[in-house]
């Protein structure tokens, strides 16, 4: 093994689960999250070699993840089905009670997925306007555009969901 290929492996080891959880988010099917990260990392290592900064190297896998995401959802890559038994054994990022993290969960399914991922990288990965912008390429307005959109679209099917269990 070479020396690029064990930090790579270090890289791997220490960073795939953090991404797995930020890809469940964006996603919401353990499956399609474990399908992601495996596209994202093959793709980190594509350019390992090339990258010169490894201080910013979670910021550019992030980058690839989320791209990737966008990209699979608006190209129809994956549809979306529902499995019986819900996720598989693993880990998930801790929100709460059981009950509440599953209402929010539901609720950010429907957030279309670019606000979707900007609300992801800004409130779950603790990112700035600046570095949500730089993740997705796009302006800071555009970033506090669409994370506007996809809180009210969230609180809309929050309150929904609260209204459903008041009745």
């Amino acid at each position: 093994m070479t020396d690029r290929d064990a930090a790579f492996a270090e890289y791997f080891a220490a960073r795939s689960g953090a991404m797995r959880g930020t890809a469940f988010l964006l996603c919401g099917d353990w499956h399609r999250a474990e399908d992601l990260v495996q596209v994202t990392f093959t793709k980190l290592y594509l350019a390992w070699k090339r990258i010169a900064r490894h201080e910013v190297i979670d910021s550019y896998t992030r980058q690839i993840l989320v791209r990737t995401f966008v990209s699979d959802t608006r190209l129809g890559r994956y549809r979306r089905e529902r499995f019986a038994d819900g996720s598989p054994e693993a880990e998930s990022p801790p929100v709460g009670s059981p009950e509440d993290r599953m209402v929010v969960l539901e609720a950010l399914e429907h957030v279309p997925p670019r606000q979707r991922a900007v609300l992801v990288l800004r409130y779950w990965e603790d990112l700035s306007v600046e570095e949500t912008a730089r993740a997705l390429k796009c302006t800071t307005g555009t970033v506090k555009s669409q994370a506007a959109r996809g809180l009210q679209t969230l609180r809309g099917r929050l309150a929904d969901e609260y209204q459903e269990r008041v009745r």
